[in-house]
Parts: C-alpha cells; structure tokens; sequence
C-alpha cells in the first residue's frame, strides 16, 4: 500500500510538473517607451491589449531613454520570470528593442540563471522556482524596424542628444557595442520597413524614417550602407533570408531578413495601434507563436 502511494504520488508530481511548463510571448519596446516599467500587462506603448500578440503575451516594459546597459536588467528579469525551467519564450522587439535583446544575449545569454516561477510581483521580478540554468530558454526573436545597426537620426544628432538611449544608438557605437553575431543560437527575423519621408534622406537607401535597411535588415559591418529594394539601380538590394546582400555585404550570424517593404507601405511608428512595420510583425508572431 505504501509503495501505491508512493507511486501515485510521484506520478501527480511528473503531471504537475508538465501541466506548468508554458511558452510566453515577450514584447520588448523601443525609445520613448510608455508602459509601466514592471507591469508586464501594460501595453500603452504597443496598442490595444486585446490583440493577439502570441501566446501568453507579456510586455517588457522599460523606460525607453536609459542607456542600454542600465535597461538590460529589467529585460534579464523577464526572461529569467518566463523563460527558465520548463517555460520557452518567444520575442518579439521593436526598434530600441532590438539592439537590447542583442546586447543582453551576447553578454549574458552564457550566464548562469535562478530558475524562476512566472509570478512576478511589482517590480517586474518573479520568485525562485528551484534549481539554476544557463541562459534563457528562447525559441526565436523577431524584430521589427531593428536597431541593432544604429541610426544615422543618432548619429547627426536630430534627436536630443542629452538622452543615453540616443548616444548609444548611433551608428558607429551600436555596431561596436557588442559582438552581434553571438545570439546564442536564437534566430533574429528581421522585419524592414520603407516608408520613408523627404526629411529621412538621411538615412542610406530605403528606411522607414528612423531605420535604414542595413540596420533594421541586420547587415554586419563598422558602418551603415545604403541598401534598397529590387528595382532601385541605385542601390543594391537587401536580400531576403540570410543570403549576402547585392553588392556583397552579409548579414550577422543567425540574422535572416524575414519581410522586405517592397511596396514601402510601413513606416516606423506603432501609433498606439500596433501599427507601421510593427502590424507586419505582429501578424507573424500571432500565427507562428504558440
């Protein structure tokens, strides 16, 4: 008799433990943030919460103007909150965002983590849920407008330029900032916009306002280059997937070019209605997160 509850016992446990075990969709905002900083249901920055943004969609608040080196710490406690143990996450970014995924990837995705239990509190950090891990349980990160590569609005200085978010996102130091092709394994989907203005000339080849195609493409290299769509004689092509780009240039490790703007139908802007390149994104993470 005791050997039969000693079995069923361990049996209810096994069940348990697969019955917690979850996937959660992780939205990462950019500059100028706008969501509760901790409040991983606080969607002010995306658009209505209602929308279908993935499974157990969670938003990961920050302020959007720190530095990314002093924001990396509340991205490092959503994904050791939701993507440790037996949970995987998805991610999905949006400009700024992109860049702070990458920067926390490289530079701690090697690290070792506390599991943690998915309950967070007011902070934004979840309890101990037993045992450690090294790095994050992460299925794929899409990212929309990208700003690994920096923008060259940064780099002139047409933004404020007292801002930390604004030094580290120009050009050169974004490219320098950390080694981008260390993902972890985890692939980048990259989501272009081309919907530019008169005052994004700026900008090299095609751009979405604040993104040029070789950043918000994931193209590797020092510097910017001017990359456009089919068509443009005046300027290679920034190709689909993770082939090199007309004229040569490659993209980084684990970074493929998932939807190109040809139609340059999509600018920046989220417009508090998951709009701009962003709506492009979140169609994708809805019918592939799950």
């Amino acid at each position: 008799m005791r050997l039969l509850r000693f079995c069923i016992a361990l049996c209810l446990l096994v069940v348990t433990g697969l019955a917690s075990a979850a996937n959660y969709t992780l939205w990462i905002n950019g500059r100028t943030g706008g969501g509760i900083v901790g409040n991983y249901n606080s969607w002010t920055y995306w658009g209505p919460s209602g929308v279908d943004a993935g499974i157990n969609k969670k938003s990961v608040n920050w302020d959007g103007r720190s530095s990314i080196a002093a924001a990396s710490p509340r991205i490092r406690d959503a994904l050791d909150c939701f993507c440790t143990g037996d949970n995987w996450c998805y991610i999905a970014t949006h400009s700024a965002g992109d860049l702070l995924i990458g920067y926390t990837l490289a530079n701690y995705g090697g690290s070792t983590r506390t599991v943690r239990n998915a309950v967070a509190d007011g902070a934004g950090v979840c309890g101990a849920g037993g045992g450690t891990q090294t790095g994050w349980n992460i299925k794929w990160v899409a990212s929309a407008a990208g700003s690994g590569g920096g923008s060259e609005l940064a780099t002139i200085g047409a933004w404020t330029t007292s801002e930390p978010l604004v030094q580290d996102v120009r050009v050169a130091t974004a490219r320098a900032m950390y080694n981008h092709n260390e993902t972890r394994g985890v692939v980048f989907w990259m989501y272009a916009g081309a919907r530019g203005t008169l005052y994004s000339g700026v900008l090299p080849g095609q751009d979405d306002e604040v993104e040029a195609y070789h950043s918000a493409g994931g193209v590797a290299g020092s510097a910017g280059r001017a990359l456009c769509n089919p068509g443009d004689w005046f300027c290679n092509d920034l190709t689909l997937g993770t082939a090199p780009n007309q004229g040569g240039s490659t993209k980084w490790n684990n970074h493929s070019v998932a939807f190109r703007d040809d139609g340059e139908d999509y600018n920046h802007y989220t417009n508090g209605s998951w709009g701009g390149i962003v709506s492009v994104m979140r169609n994708a993470v809805a019918a592939n997160a799950r």
